[in-house]
This record gives C-alpha cells, sequence and structure tokens, in this order.
C-alpha cells in the first residue's frame, strides 16, 4: 500500500487526511475509496478539470501526463507545474503528498439555461 497524504480542504477534507491505496489505482478513485468526494464530473474519462489535484510530494514518482491530460489540464483553476488530474495519476510506490484546489471549473454545472 502507498500512503497518500491530503492536505486540508475546506469542503471536503477539512481536517486532512492520512489515506492508503494500492500501487496501479489512480489517485482519484482512492480519495473515492476512502471517502473524500472529489468531484468528477466526467466520471474519470480525462474530458473536464473537476479532479483537478496538486502534487505536492511524489510528482516524479507518476507517470507523465499525455497530450490529452495536459492540454485539459491548461484549464484547470490555480494551475502549478505539479497539477495533475486525479483520475490520470497512478499510484505507484512512492508515498504522495496532495492538495485539492479550493475551486474547481465544472462547466456542466456553470451552464445556464
Amino acid at each position: 500500500m502507498t500512503q497518500i497524504i491530503v492536505l486540508a480542504n475546506a469542503d471536503l477534507c477539512p481536517d486532512g487526511a492520512v489515506i492508503e491505496a494500492e500501487p496501479g489505482q489512480s489517485i482519484c478513485d482512492a480519495l473515492l475509496d476512502n471517502g473524500i468526494e472529489i468531484e468528477h464530473a466526467c466520471e474519470k474519462s480525462c474530458a473536464c478539470t473537476t479532479c483537478h489535484v496538486i502534487v505536492r510530494e511524489g510528482y516524479a514518482s507518476l507517470d507523465e501526463a499525455d497530450e490529452m491530460e495536459d492540454d485539459l489540464l491548461d484549464k484547470a483553476w490555480g494551475l502549478t507545474p505539479t497539477s495533475r488530474l486525479s483520475c490520470q495519476a497512478i499510484i505507484g510506490e512512492t508515498p504522495l503528498t496532495i492538495e485539492i484546489p479550493k475551486y474547481t471549473v465544472n462547466q456542466v454545472k456553470e451552464v445556464k439555461k
């Protein structure tokens, strides 16, 4: 199991958390499996940015983002050099520290009829 430290997020994880995840699992699935309800509007198909996380420690242990993920990340709120879509970032053996940004861009919720 790989340890993930989740930094405090006022809405999703007010006190922060330390969780264990299976290597080979996405960060998004690990969060959801541990009761941290990160948004994933596209159902983890790499079609939105709602599951954007910032990897504060352990970033180098993740596989590189592919072109599709990079293109989407350009639209994410609060983008940093260590930003990833949690549905695409696959956990390895190295412990991670992640931050869930305060805001997310959910175009489905923001479309007015």
